[in-house]
Order: C-alpha cells, then sequence, then structure tokens
C-alpha cells in the first residue's frame, strides 16, 4: 500500500474504532473513500454483504471492490485494496492496523523541503547508525532506489521489518515510514508516537 493516493493520519478513537456499533472501521477512512468514489458508505457494506463478503479473503473482497469502481477513479487499484481492508474492519474480519496475514503495520510521514536523496540521506546522518529501536535490534539496513522513490529499509529483531520511503511532492518530499510484521496491535501506537518523534527530529 506505499502506493497510496493519500491517507488521513487522524487519530482513531481510544478503542482504535468508530464509535459506530459494531463498525471496526477507523473513523476517518469513511469520508475518504465516499468522496473518492461516490458512494456512500452504506452502500458499499450492502455491496459486500449481498455477495458474501463475510466468509472471503482479502483477495476476493478486494476484487468485488474493485470491479465496483470505475477505471477514471485515480489508483482505482489502491482503493479496491482500501476499500476492502475498510469493509474488513467494519465486518471484524480485523482490526485498525492488521493486515490481511494476521500482522499489523503503522505508518507515519512527514513533508520535508529536501529532494528524495537528500530526504533518506537526512533520516541516516539522524537516525541511521541507530542499533535499536524500542528495544529491537536492527539488522540488514539498506539504502536502495526507484525511478520514483528513495528508500531506506531495516528489519528489527522480534518487530517486523521497516521501510523509509521518499517519494517527491512538487518542490518537496513525502518521508513515509511503515513497520509491518508486528506480532499485535498492542503496541501500535506506541510505534506510532516513536516514528513521528524521529520525523519530527529531521
Amino acid at each position: 500500500m506505499s502506493d497510496a493516493a493519500g491517507s488521513s493520519d487522524v487519530a482513531p478513537n481510544e478503542s482504535g474504532a468508530s464509535a459506530t456499533g459494531s463498525n471496526r472501521t477507523r473513523a476517518e477512512s469513511i469520508p475518504g473513500i465516499e468522496r473518492a468514489t461516490g458512494r456512500e458508505w452504506s452502500a458499499w457494506v450492502t455491496l459486500f454483504e449481498a455477495q458474501g463478503a463475510p466468509t472471503l479473503q482479502h483477495p476476493a473482497i478486494a476484487k468485488i471492490a474493485r470491479a465496483a469502481l470505475t477505471d477514471e477513479l485515480r489508483n482505482p487499484d489502491w482503493w479496491a485494496q482500501a476499500i476492502a481492508i475498510a469493509y474488513e474492519q467494519h465486518a471484524g474480519l480485523r482490526v485498525p492496523g492488521q493486515s490481511s496475514s494476521g500482522t499489523f503495520r503503522v505508518s507515519a510521514s512527514r513533508t520535508l523541503p529536501f529532494d528524495r536523496d537528500a530526504a533518506i540521506e537526512a533520516w541516516r546522518t539522524a537516525h541511521g547508525s541507530r542499533i535499536q529501536h524500542l528495544g529491537h535490534a536492527v539488522i540488514d539496513a539498506r539504502a536502495s532506489r526507484t525511478e520514483k522513490r528513495s528508500f531506506w529499509r531495516f528489519g528489527l529483531e522480534g518487530a517486523g521489518r521497516v521501510e523509509v520511503s521518499a517519494s517527491p511532492k512538487g518542490e518537496k518530499v513525502t518521508l513515509a515510514i511503515s513497520q509491518d510484521g508486528l506480532a499485535d496491535g498492542e503496541r501500535i501506537e506506541v510505534w506510532r508516537a516513536h516514528w513521528k518523534s524521529l520525523l519530527a527530529a529531521l
């Protein structure tokens, strides 16, 4: 999901879910989905349930969403994934932050007045020499780049893998951190605060 068309970083309520009955979807994700697709969330729920989505795995649910989107929508494949995840949270098939594999993911980002390579270098200068994060040892740290993005990636013993990516945003850059592979969701907000504090230090 690193090619997201855009996402909100508004915090959920204390339970990590919206306050609407059994709806476990992050409340801030719904308006974005409705605006992008022109379809009310209740209509998405009806569509999924009519096609047996509560009994399906993520790829099949995403396929239902993609079939209901037009190619005129920017990044329709990404939106299909996002809508499927939101429905899975709504239906209790996963909780916010949980991936389709059952592990958990956390992310944070900041816009900086650098180019993409300078942003990664700023991260490496400030934090690249760290040997641990929240007590988990850093392993296999390395830089890489593609035509569109620059990266700094590393593993954390017992806490999954981390990708720091720099993507141009006009004359600035979005520096995003995503951590995948957490065994449970109990420390998601602790990790989010940690990554945000490191981004704020740049």
